[in-house]
């Protein structure tokens, strides 16, 4: 892995904050797609409840990008919640917007740092969505040009509201998990702790994605040693879940401070090796350049079949989940089972 390094910020985003992917094997010939990917991280430290102050900063990291010595990249992928930050409780109704306004504005922010003919480039980015009332943790995957497209919206399943954490009080559960083709490659969405669920990336992964966009917002906890305990966690899960299911794991992290609690960004790409290309400080802005080979899925899915296994007993492993779900009784923890 290539260390990223600080660098001085502009418009209070760090753009050197980079590192190239590194890879241990020969990537394949390409084949109908497109087989490399650029991608940028961006670690986002959002203006708490103003919308119209984040569109504005967003636009600061698309001109950013346009003049980065590396070129523009395919991805950009923002935290979760970055159009308002995480923690708006009962304010979410305030800053919550329709997904489609929200591509029309990022669309707009991109035409003013880039030019109204800019080449396209994709967009993945965390927001609270509201759908005709019904108010969502969401994130979006779009594509930004002259004819903007909206690819998905993957709505959080797993809201956690235990500890800092209230999500269930102030929005509602998404219901799918879903991949989707995109001009690279096959990929999917999981926001923050949908990604802390085995369950939720091996269904991403069943469902054919090659690459599995994570962002998230994550308060730091465990501060006892010389990083807090949920980077370590975060990198172990992610470790683990790539090398499991032969994909790419891509992971950006909001930063900042919000009523006293801190994100740890630690933005960061695992490969399908369960290798760790490249990660971001866990502490401040930071845009985060790497590139990626689809080839090397189908490498490590050859190398460690685990995936293929998995579908070969797919039928049996269904059936045992159907029959824990019937005998379990509505709303019991597993403790109460028959």
């Amino acid at each position: 892995m290539t260390a990223t390094k600080r660098a001085k910020t502009t418009n209070g985003v760090s753009r050197a904050q980079r590192a190239r992917s590194t890879r241990t094997r020969d990537a394949r010939p390409a084949t109908t797609q497109r087989q490399t990917v650029s991608l940028a991280l961006v670690q986002f430290a959002p203006r708490k409840g103003d919308v119209r102050a984040n569109f504005e900063r967003i636009e600061q990291v698309f001109a950013a990008l346009r003049h980065d010595k590396e070129g523009f990249p395919a991805v950009v992928v923002f935290p979760e919640a970055s159009l308002s930050g995480y923690f708006v409780e009962g304010g979410v109704a305030e800053v919550a917007l329709p997904a489609t306004t929200v591509l029309q504005r990022l669309n707009r922010a991109a035409s003013a740092a880039c030019g109204a003919n800019h080449e396209p480039f994709d967009v993945v980015l965390g927001f609270y969505e509201d759908d005709r009332g019904k108010l969502y943790n969401s994130a979006l995957y779009a594509t930004l040009s002259a004819t903007p497209a909206l690819r998905h919206v993957h709505r959080k399943l797993f809201l956690p509201t235990y500890g800092v954490f209230d999500e269930e009080r102030f929005v509602s559960r998404g219901r799918t998990i879903e991949a989707f083709e995109t001009r690279h490659g096959r990929v999917a969405i999981l926001i923050c702790e949908d990604a802390c669920h085995a369950v939720a990336v091996t269904i991403a992964a069943l469902r054919g994605a090659q690459i599995v966009y994570i962002p998230s917002a994550s308060p730091g906890r465990g501060l006892e040693d010389v990083e807090p305990a949920n980077v370590r966690m975060w990198r172990d899960i992610m470790r683990v879940a790539a090398a499991e299911h032969g994909i790419f794991m891509v992971y950006a992290g909001l930063v900042g401070f919000e009523g006293g609690k801190g994100f740890t960004g630690a933005s960061r790409l695992m490969g399908p090796f369960g290798d760790l290309r490249v990660e971001a400080p866990f502490d401040g802005a930071a845009i985060v350049r790497t590139t990626i080979s689809l080839a090397d899925v189908n490498i490590a899915r050859a190398a460690l079949p685990a995936l293929g296994d998995l579908e070969s007993n797919l039928s049996e492993i269904t059936a045992m989940f159907d029959k824990e779900v019937a005998n379990r009784p509505a709303g019991a923890p597993p403790s109460a089972r028959p």
